[in-house]
């Protein structure tokens, strides 16, 4: 084999390596919780979307363990052959009640979700219009469904209006993540909502960060905002909040149907196994009847926004869970990760291509399992590195 094949991808690594956008895993030695041991350390965590502290939940251990004792480890085929459970069937009708939503649609993962629906709905001369911070799965299923694809600066309704207005397309479409996972802001939904019926477009938002959290139960965007509309096409993850794995998408029962029919990612995949909706079966439960969880978790956030003060760094203007520390460059961004993880806290550092060039950061996402102690050590520690800096 020649060595050509080889040299462009070494090369390609060296390059990233030099920039300092070279990423790697950390082995993880425990179930994931605010305090793990990662790499061989015990470190207190800021890094999992765990937001309510149920990936670890006995409820959620004991269901998982039951349903694979009913049905085993593997659903052994796709959706349309053999492999839609019970559990499977069961949760879609759950999902879609509480989601509020006519009915819904089970996926193995959220990338997978957001492929399978926009390139289903979407085709060439049709027309997708996406906020530019969208998470990288939408802008890929854009790509995928050869539709006009047109990005509108972020959260700019007056730029996206003017798009949808000079549009000729006969079927549009409007994406966006309904919180942005870099930065813990939300998308204006009820403009864009709005926008949506004004020029008759669909909305599809992308609540994987959202669902389990926002809502007076936890259902999500739609609830927080208080908006329902049949043009909404709603995907949720379950590996998040929720502490579990796979997503869902909600919609009119047409919609649903045609998914059902035409979602690549749906159909041509082996059904997730059944034990995991049963976890998530129970997960919902807890998040439908305890709210405490929540309350606790937006204690945290009010507490971090109130007592982080920095002035090398910013802290991003956010009310979710999410809250990241802009610093600029790579190398610093970096540096002030490792800085923390000496001191036993562990931060990720966030860098291109994931977000924009020269908008490195540090993304401090925050659950529901944190004491205020676990934070204020956190808070603590970024003060004394900004010190060490100015």
């Amino acid at each position: 084999m020649s060595e050509h094949l080889f040299a462009s991808l070494q090369a390609d690594l060296d390059e990233r390596a030099s920039q300092g956008l070279l990423r790697r895993r950390r082995l993880l030695g425990s179930p994931q919780a605010a305090h793990i041991r990662a790499d061989d350390k015990d470190v207190l965590s800021f890094c999992s979307n765990d937001y309510l502290g149920l990936a670890n939940h006995p409820a959620l251990v004991a269901a998982m363990q039951k349903g694979v004792e009913q049905s085993g480890v593997g659903s052994g085929a796709s959706h349309l052959i053999t492999g839609h459970h019970e559990f499977h069937h069961a949760l879609e009708q759950a999902l879609a009640e509480f989601s509020g939503l006519p009915a819904a649609l089970y996926f193995s993962t959220g990338y997978m979700a957001n492929l399978g629906v926009v390139a289903a709905l979407m085709r060439r001369g049709d027309a997708i219009f996406a906020d530019r911070l969208n998470h990288a799965s939408l802008n890929d299923a854009a790509v995928l469904s050869r539709a006009d694809f047109q990005r509108y600066p972020h959260n700019d309704l007056s730029h996206l209006t003017r798009l949808l207005s000079t549009s000729k397309a006969p079927r549009k479409l409007v994406l966006a993540d309904a919180v942005f996972s870099m930065d813990g802001d939300m998308a204006p939904v009820p403009e864009l909502l709005a926008l949506c019926e004004r020029h008759d477009a669909w909305l599809m938002l992308d609540d994987a960060h959202g669902f389990g959290v926002l809502g007076e139960h936890g259902q999500g965007v739609l609830s927080h905002f208080g908006v329902q509309s049949p043009r909404i096409i709603y995907m949720a993850t379950l590996g998040k909040a929720v502490g579990v794995s796979g997503a869902f998408v909600a919609a009119e029962p047409v919609v649903i149907d045609y998914l059902l029919q035409h979602a690549r990612t749906y159909i041509y995949t082996t059904a997730t196994p059944p034990a995991l909706a049963a976890a998530v079966l129970a997960a919902l439960e807890i998040i439908r009847h305890d709210s405490e969880r929540r309350a606790h978790l937006h204690t945290l956030i009010d507490y971090l926004k109130s007592n982080l003060q920095l002035a090398r760094w910013r802290r991003m203007e956010s009310d979710t869970a999410i809250q990241p520390v802009l610093v600029g460059s790579n190398e610093e961004a970096i540096k002030l990760s490792e800085h923390l993880l000496t001191h036993g806290i562990l931060v990720p550092a966030i860098r291109p291509p994931t977000v924009p060039k020269d908008t490195a950061r540090l993304r401090i996402s925050l659950s529901a399992a944190h004491t205020i102690a676990d934070v204020g050590r956190l808070i603590d520690a970024l003060h004394q590195a900004e010190k060490g800096w100015l």
